[in-house]
């Protein structure tokens, strides 16, 4: 049976809307991110307001007073965690910082590795072969030798030999 409306308007204005200045303090104290307590609560009594219209007596308006606006609150702070886009127009203008090396950096890194190759090209067959398997592969001096069949001594001798013979050749091209 719905209310008549005479009784509608007091039964809102005693037993709902009476709540109002309490439901907007709750709000603040209990959502403080809220951007507007204020809209929130007439939304929440505009809701109550409406149930009671369709569906006639509520038992207990001051609870789902505050429980609709409970609601609300968190429906607006789940709508604000959705990532927001800027259109693209508006991209050009963001700053982008990598934690990596710059393109100049990277250029610089592929030269150098392109002098230590041409370095270690130069060397003469065996001693290249030692400098590698020591130095690229990290092979162990004795596997090497084994490896080679020389003496491990002369993997020694080897990789002293390519790595000064390197080190000329790079500081030629202005490498330290």
């Amino acid at each position: 049976m719905k209310p008549s409306k005479p009784d509608s308007d007091a039964w809102f204005s005693e037993e709902v809307q009476a709540h109002a200045a309490d439901l907007q303090a709750w709000l603040r104290r209990r959502y403080p991110a809220l951007t507007d307590p204020e809209n929130l609560t007439q939304e929440s009594l505009a809701r109550v307001w409406r149930v009671r219209e369709a569906r006639g007596q509520i038992a207990a308006p001051r609870a789902l007073l505050f429980t609709t606006a409970r609601n609300l609150a968190l429906d607006e702070l789940r709508r604000r965690q959705i990532a927001i886009f800027e259109p693209i127009a508006e991209m050009g203008e963001m700053l982008v910082y990598e934690d990596g090396p710059t393109a100049a950096d990277t250029a610089a890194i592929n030269q150098e590795l392109e002098l230590l190759t041409q370095a270690i090209q130069s060397l003469p067959e065996r001693c290249r072969q030692v400098l590698t398997l020591r130095k690229i592969y990290g092979m162990p001096q004795k596997e090497i030798a084994v490896h080679l069949g020389i003496a491990e001594h002369t993997v020694e001798v080897q990789v002293a030999n390519g790595m000064r013979r390197c080190a000329v050749y790079l500081a030629k091209h202005g490498l330290p």
